[in-house]
């Protein structure tokens, strides 16, 4: 009894890890409840995404550690969309050695695979401008490399689909493959709007 539950404690503090590393640039202070003005700050903030139901639904457990912090929420979003690129580019992956995978899935692998550098390269460059003043010259360059990196991670991911819709046939696999590219091309397009909302308001 007390082996199982070590095996299904330590599963658990895995499953912890895993989701914490792809987020590990979101070092906030410890979180103080959750308020009406921290739930209408990332609603308000949501509002100004192309997917403002996905932006809102997939943040808003954070209210409480993002405050009315821009720079936060904009972290926060790139962690969340690079972790559903990450489960994507496994499923890729795999998909990728079957003897039968089409040329579009291997170029699919590199797409998304790239746009996952892009984000992962976007939060280490918002995680070393903590202490940069918004508006100071260095600010407005290094939030132009993070726009300029989600953007290409975009781009990737829409270049994948495109592949995969012109060069594939039809059929379970070709549409699970646009589903779950879709659904990160949605937290990737939320998370490059939040990014543009901290620019050009800290400019």
């Amino acid at each position: 009894m007390g082996r199982q539950l070590y095996t299904t404690t330590f599963l658990h503090f895995a499953t912890i890890l895993f989701v914490s590393r792809s987020i590990s640039a979101l070092r906030f202070p410890p979180a103080p409840p959750t308020t009406t003005n921290d739930l209408d700050f990332i609603r308000t903030s949501c509002n100004a995404t192309l997917y403002p139901d996905v932006c809102f639904t997939s943040l808003s457990g954070y209210a409480s550690a993002v405050q009315d912090n821009p720079a936060r929420l904009a972290k926060l979003a790139i962690g969340v969309s690079l972790s559903r690129a990450k489960h994507t580019a496994t499923y890729l992956s795999k998909l990728s050695r079957a003897a039968a995978a089409s040329p579009a899935v291997h170029d699919c692998v590199s797409n998304v695979g790239d746009a996952v550098e892009q984000m992962h390269g976007s939060l280490q460059q918002l995680r070393e401008m903590n202490h940069r003043r918004p508006g100071a010259p260095a600010f407005r360059f290094q939030m132009s490399n993070v726009q300029t990196w989600m953007s290409a991670a975009l781009t990737d991911e829409e270049t994948c689909t495109d592949g995969i819709t012109e060069e594939m046939e039809e059929g379970e696999t070709k549409t699970a493959i646009c589903e779950r590219v879709a659904d990160v091309k949605r937290f990737t397009s939320n998370a490059l709007a939040l990014v543009n909302t901290y620019a050009n308001n800290g400019a």
